[in-house]
């Protein structure tokens, strides 16, 4: 999951965000202005696997604001969810959740942020999108903050001038997190890329039938497959997006096509194969490069990236 900054304090923070603390001696009164200069938040699809590892970010982070509201589906709506020591009622989300909203985190499928996300941007919120359902169309940046930022360039908060931030998929953050500074460095030709997915990036509902998999197999039982096609608990398997017409899957495809348009070159070749593996959480990623010419630095110059 692309996050929003990567502050290294509050001021930072405050600088991305194009807002200003107020100055106060006492702890108590800094916190008060902050949260007044702060951005209202909305999590769209807060009780998935990634809508709870927004909130984990926000919190780790501690990063500010003044308000957020829990959304969801009308199948949650009602129920208690406690964050940062507070209880918060799920609400449905509909048209009019992003009323007064600065900035609306979505997790809920391309579905619902093809139908929801302009209505919050028309409403001036700005959306960060984690859902394919922006992440090629012109106009609409495509961002790894740590990677290329001057993408988001003009969006600001809280101005009530809403916009549109699609979030890449998670094997092109992985992948070009590490190969952005070599990039940059000797430009980078031609990239082969072999991804060990976990069944994280396939939401709740597959790890629990990792899970359950699991202790069926061990028990001699037979696996319950709900989730996917085949056994996935001890087993390899291509991944489960279709397959393309040019034999790729969606999944690999992604990676290519987010490359290119991440660092503005159409011309950069990249092959892709994406593999399911049996772990609950944590892709790993083996990745070639080919430059356009010699590079030396490598080590160096991957220790710089931050993570």
């Amino acid at each position: 999951m692309a996050t929003l900054t990567h502050p290294t304090s509050k001021t930072h923070l405050f600088t991305k965000l194009s807002l200003k603390p107020k100055k106060f001696s006492s702890p108590s009164r800094i916190r008060m202005a902050l949260q007044e200069n702060a951005p209202s938040l909305a999590v769209v699809g807060v009780t998935g696997a990634v809508g709870q590892e927004f909130l984990s970010v926000l919190s780790d982070r501690d990063f500010p604001y003044r308000s957020i509201k829990m959304l969801a589906s009308k199948r949650s709506a009602g129920k208690q969810l406690t964050f940062q020591d507070r209880n918060y009622t799920i609400e449905e989300l509909t048209e009019d959740s992003f009323d007064g909203v600065d900035i609306a985190l979505f997790s809920a499928g391309g579905s619902i942020s093809k139908h929801f996300g302009p209505v919050a941007v028309e409403k001036g919120s700005v959306v960060v999108d984690n859902s394919s359902a922006f992440r090629m169309e012109e106009g609409i940046p495509l961002v790894i903050p740590e990677v290329n930022p001057e993408a988001m360039e003009g969006i600001k908060v809280g101005t009530g001038k809403g916009a549109l931030i699609a979030n890449p998929n998670c094997s092109t953050i992985i992948c070009l997190m590490a190969a952005t500074p070599l990039h940059k460095h000797a430009k980078v030709i031609r990239m082969v890329v072999s991804t060990y997915q976990a069944a994280s990036g396939a939401g709740a509902a597959a790890m629990e039938e990792l899970e359950l998999q699991t202790r069926e197999v061990l028990e001699g039982k037979p696996p319950t497959c709900n989730i996917f096609k085949q056994q996935y608990a001890f087993n390899l398997f291509s991944h489960n997006a279709p397959i393309l017409s040019n034999g790729y899957n969606e999944e690999e495809m992604k990676l290519v096509k987010e490359t290119r348009k991440i660092w503005n070159d159409m011309n950069v070749k990249v092959t892709a194969t994406c593999i399911r593996v049996p772990v609950m959480r944590a892709h790993a990623e083996s990745v070639n490069l080919q430059f356009e010419k010699p590079i030396d630095e490598v080590n160096h110059l991957l220790a710089q990236i931050q993570t």
